[in-house]
């Protein structure tokens, strides 16, 4: 998160930083990492299983994108009389007018009648609807040339389980480069719409989930040409002999014959 400025030239955050003592820091971490996997397999006796694995992969963090701005712009957020939106955790909110909303890093969040304290959003109809509005308008949002958003992405069609509700409505698959802003992420609603990310935390991975894959390397053959992070959990579950539980998602990457169970 901190050192990615200083792997890319023009990165906002690294602007005015001359010669940083540490611009190979996330390369040297690799190869210290590295060095402690080959120990670890040297010490392995056969059956013994050794993942590595990471839930994500990071990407380069430029420019961050105010979505309560946008919102407001879009009359789909409004403003209590007289307040300027540079109040944070959405304190200059008119919730009597407002549909939809941001904070935090996740994504996008529906004033829903009976599930926010003020809601105004009929669940059902009414929210899908608007759902499939905010994403019309912003998949493909672009900042000039750039585009800043792939896709938003329904988490109706995302999750289940007993956790769902505490998923944003729709999750925000930004372009490399980009993320939510700061501002964004605390509640403010004022400033611009874009702006540049001039804070050492340079690097991140709350875009498009498609552009940062995590890694999964393992010493045994695998049964899933794509295995996913859900897969993981209950393919440990089952190699420790314990059946996942009903409500968890995914299936065991490997056959469990091939470990004797």
């Amino acid at each position: 998160h901190m050192f990615w400025r200083y792997t890319e030239d023009g990165h906002p955050a690294a602007e005015g930083v001359e010669n940083p003592s540490h611009a190979d820091a996330i390369e040297q971490q690799y190869i210290r990492n590295d060095e402690i996997v080959g120990r670890v397999r040297e010490r392995l006796s056969d059956g013994d299983v050794l993942w590595v694995m990471s839930d994500h992969g990071c990407t380069s963090f430029r420019r961050g994108v105010n979505l309560n701005a946008w919102l407001l712009e879009h009359g789909y957020l409004h403003l209590k009389d007289g307040a300027d939106g540079s109040e944070k955790w959405l304190q200059s909110v008119d919730w009597s007018r407002t549909r939809a909303y941001a904070v935090g890093l996740v994504g996008i969040f529906l004033n829903i009648t009976g599930r926010e304290a003020h809601g105004i959003v009929a669940a059902g109809e009414e929210a899908e609807q608007l759902k499939t509005e905010l994403k019309e308008h912003l998949d493909g949002l672009r900042d000039g040339d750039e585009i800043a958003i792939n896709e938003l992405f329904d988490t109706d069609q995302l999750y289940r389980g007993p956790y769902k509700g505490n998923a944003p409505d729709l999750l925000v698959g930004y372009n490399h480069g980009y993320r939510i802003s700061w501002d964004c992420a605390s509640g403010v609603v004022a400033g611009a719409v874009f702006d540049d990310n001039r804070k050492a935390w340079s690097g991140d991975h709350i875009v498009d989930p498609r552009l940062v894959p995590g890694i999964f390397l393992a010493n045994h053959p695998i049964d899933r040409e794509d295995p996913a992070i859900i897969d993981l959990a209950p393919t440990a579950l089952r190699l420790f002999g314990v059946t996942p539980p009903p409500h968890m998602e995914g299936r065991p990457v490997v056959t469990m014959d091939r470990f004797g169970g």
